[in-house]
């Protein structure tokens, strides 16, 4: 996936009320910018950093530019966008990389699902199976390059589990894909300090036979693409 137009660089000065930075160009310029991101990006936000934006290139939208990209406490580029994780992967299936999804003539995006009124991210078909893909975007990195989901309690993923271990007792495929959008992460697992009834459900649905994926993205400012399997790790900490 290529940025076009590509991304400007800036530098962060803030983040607040969730939606809105405010963001200095390098001609001097100060911007305030769209964060398209809900949750904490806990150890993602480091002011004075660089930072780059997307235009929108459209002159009346309020805020013109979006906040793409962060350079985290360690030097990583997270993609902080956590909404376009569904085309990421999406791709990536298309494109032959997530060989533990290969082998579906079909892909559905956004599909009603459930009881709980939920859509999935991802339907892969085949003649022989359905196979439902819940994607996660993981950008929370602890030390020694341990990645974290959710990166704040999260009563919405806990539902998407529940929905996939009841896709699984009626005998289909169902995934949780974690689409790890962070370069300093190399496995993992979930956020049990911060999320324990998350951490509960997810081991639950493995047992259930919900299979758990992780792939790390290659990011830069001119594209990402995921590249990596990475381990899930979810044995508790003693």
């Amino acid at each position: 996936m290529h940025f076009e137009p590509p991304l400007i660089k800036a530098r962060l000065l803030k983040r607040y009320k969730r939606f809105l930075a405010d963001v200095v160009l390098d001609n001097g310029e100060e911007l305030t910018v769209h964060c398209p991101n809900t949750g904490s990006m806990k150890n993602c936000i480091v002011e004075n950093s660089t930072c780059y934006l997307s235009d929108s290139n459209n002159p009346k939208r309020k805020y013109r530019y979006t906040w793409e990209l962060a350079t985290t406490p360690d030097g990583n580029l997270a993609r902080i966008n956590s909404a376009t994780a569904n085309a990421l992967v999406a791709e990536a299936i298309e494109g032959g990389v997530i060989a533990e999804l290969s082998g579906y003539p079909s892909l559905q995006r956004e599909q009603k699902y459930g009881q709980e009124g939920s859509r999935i991210d991802l339907l892969l078909l085949s003649e022989a199976q359905r196979c439902y893909v819940e994607v996660k975007s993981v950008t929370l990195a602890v030390d020694d390059r341990q990645g974290l989901f959710p990166d704040a309690v999260s009563s919405r993923a806990s539902k998407h589990l529940r929905e996939l271990m009841a896709m699984r007792r009626q005998g289909y495929r169902a995934v949780l894909f974690y689409c790890v959008q962070h370069t300093g992460i190399d496995r993992v697992s979930p956020a049990d300090e911060i999320d324990p009834e998350y951490g509960r459900l997810l081991r639950d649905a493995v047992s259930a036979g919900v299979e758990v994926l992780a792939y790390r993205a290659d990011i830069s400012p001119e594209s990402i693409q995921l590249q990596c399997s990475l381990p899930v790790v979810l044995e508790l900490n003693t």
